[in-house]
């Protein structure tokens, strides 16, 4: 696997406006998909959340959300440094977890794979529009594919992950854009703390259809910001 500085991506900083996470490129401060996918939540999932704080109470679901931010960053942090060929190590327990799962990632969903990557940690965006940032940008068994790598508490159904598949059709969607790409393949990794992998490709007429579907939230996020 070879790194190819195929694409020239910009340099970015996160800052908080009104407490929502904008990225500033070339001088303008952009929101960030997932700030645009939080604020147009449907109501059905709002509740659902609210659900389940409720019923595992306030304290344990703040400890939840933390406790997998931490295991989710450090596991990036691992996967970027694995890919790049340079060595990390992290000693806490959350680290030693996080290694066990990268190492997950890495063998079974990168490793003679991925033949050359473009970026990693990379911010894409739409000009006046919006921002993010990607995991991976790799040819992924012969094809240009945009990659997010997740941690998960528990295995998931490929119908619970729907603002993930959202957020891939929206960094499409800037990529293709700004470098004149035709990248039509995404594909997240997907890895629990127990080291169960999954992949969830998407791809040709359905990432068309989450691409729309980003859109939709798009233009509803900048309606409620009016």
């Amino acid at each position: 696997m070879r790194f190819n500085k195929l694409y020239e991506y910009p340099k970015s900083q996160r800052e908080l406006i009104n407490n929502q996470r904008h990225y500033s490129v070339d001088e303008f401060k952009l929101p960030s998909v997932t700030t645009i996918l939080a604020a147009t939540q449907p109501e059905e999932k709002r509740k659902a959340l609210e659900a389940w704080r409720n019923r595992v109470g306030a304290d344990e679901a703040a400890r939840i959300v933390d406790n997998s931010a931490t295991r989710g960053t450090a596991m990036h942090t691992i996967l970027e440094y694995y890919i790049s060929g340079q060595h990390y190590l992290d000693l806490t327990d959350v680290g030693k977890n996080a290694h066990s799962m990268a190492q997950t990632i890495f063998h079974k969903g990168i490793k003679d794979r991925v033949s050359e990557y473009y970026g990693l940690e990379v911010t894409v965006h739409y000009p006046d529009l919006y921002a993010g940032q990607t995991d991976f940008v790799a040819v992924h068994e012969g094809k240009p594919t945009i990659i997010d790598f997740k941690q998960s508490n528990k295995p998931k159904k490929r119908e619970w992950i729907e603002d993930y598949c959202i957020q891939l059709g929206a960094y499409t969607m800037a990529h293709n854009y700004v470098y004149n790409t035709g990248i039509d393949k995404t594909l997240i990794m997907m890895c629990t703390p127990d080291n169960y992998y999954q992949e969830f490709v998407i791809q040709g007429k359905e990432l068309q259809d989450y691409q729309h579907q980003f859109l939709r939230r798009l233009d509803d996020y900048y309606k409620l910001s009016r």
